[in-house]
């Protein structure tokens, strides 16, 4: 089955790194999600200053504004999309990523599947 993991950063420094891990942890743990033979996809997401948020209205009209600027702390940094068997597997490959660590959490949701 497939899961998403959306890596959600703590509190994040000027240059919007997280300092409960380093790139190589990144690196690692990219490394053994490959190896293992479960990676389907995933993604760093650009700066947070390059966010742009959309709404739409009860009228229809659509609002952009710059960045995600919701009143958190956390930042959305990423994502794995994983196929493992099952919801434990997930959450013990969830534990291991380093976006866990700290401040920072990942959650995990499965990926619907629609028809054949």
């Amino acid at each position: 089955m497939k899961y998403m993991l959306l890596i959600n950063a703590g509190a994040v420094d000027g240059n919007g790194a997280n300092g409960d891990c380093t790139v190589e942890d990144w690196i690692t743990y990219d490394k053994e999600v490959r190896e293992a033979g479960i990676f389907v996809s995933g993604e760093s997401l650009a700066d947070l200053v390059t966010a742009t948020t959309v709404r739409v209205g009860s009228d229809g009209q659509r609002v952009v504004t710059d960045g995600p600027f919701a009143e958190t702390r956390e930042v959305l940094g990423g994502f794995y999309v994983i196929d493992v068997p099952d919801l434990d597997a997930a959450l013990d490959w969830a534990a291991r990523c380093p976006g866990a660590r700290g401040e920072g959490s990942v959650v995990v949701r499965p990926v619907a599947e629609f028809g054949a």
